[in-house]
């Protein structure tokens, strides 16, 4: 396991008038200002029984390339939105047992926020054998909200929501070698680092349009489009009049 900074828990202070789910919202506001002072934790095979707080989660894949039987699932990112991102690595001939990751995956009570859940949950009911859902994919929520551009990358809606600059350089890396490097590490923490601050301006939107409940249908179809990907329907819309 590699870490940079430690950030130690305190006591939640109880407020007022404030349900559970707003008070998380101010913590994670806070605790994304401080950033920089956070960690990035890589960890081999598995997800330590402790390393996440209650919530939504942040979840991310990296592997060797698109196609889910050819290659192999190399690395999950997740993070519960406080600040740390942990980094889960599979090397080759895993057997992916994962029994700690596998239970924040499959729980479902829990919330995952993926930018492209289509292909995430894919690969990972293809080599966990678990589906990751509840679920809210911002790629698709952004589709939804922002008709006046074609531009729905996590790097365009990073910067446009949140003003944020993400490089991309690493996106076409090697996440199959031996040792990871720095840059690999940031690029692959930076995909989760931001999901949980897009939902809560994503939803906004949503809900000024109109179509909130439109989206959460999407959502809770999107384990089903995965299903078919894997069945050997990826490209094929089954629902279209041609022929």
């Amino acid at each position: 396991m590699s870490a940079l900074i430690g950030v130690s828990s305190r006591p939640r202070v109880v407020l007022p008038h404030c349900t559970p789910e707003t008070i998380d919202g101010i913590e994670r506001s806070v605790q994304r200002a401080y950033l920089p002072f956070m960690s990035v934790y890589l960890h081999e095979e598995d997800l330590p029984a402790d390393a996440l707080g209650s919530g939504p989660v942040a979840v991310d894949t990296e592997t060797m390339g698109l196609q889910t039987f050819r290659d192999r699932l190399c690395l999950v990112q997740i993070s519960d939105g406080r600040g740390d991102e942990h980094l889960v690595r599979f090397s080759p001939g895993s057997a992916y047992a994962a029994p700690n990751l596998r239970a924040v995956l499959g729980d479902p009570d829990r919330l995952k926020l993926y930018h492209f859940a289509r292909f995430d949950i894919g690969i990972m009911q293809a080599y966990l054998g678990i589906m990751a859902a509840p679920l809210y994919c911002t790629r698709t929520a952004s589709r939804l909200i922002r008709t006046y551009t074609d531009r729905h990358g996590l790097k365009d809606l990073v910067k446009e929501l949140l003003n944020v600059d993400l490089s991309k350089q690493q996106q076409t890396s090697d996440w199959g070698a031996a040792e990871l490097n720095d840059a690999q590490r940031e690029y692959a923490a930076s995909d989760v680092r931001y999901l949980h601050a897009l939902k809560e301006r994503l939803d906004e939107r949503l809900e000024r349009e109109g179509r909130a409940a439109l989206a959460q249908a999407c959502f809770e179809f999107l384990p089903t489009r995965a299903l078919l990907d894997i069945a050997g329907w990826p490209e094929q819309d089954i629902f279209a009049h041609d022929g």
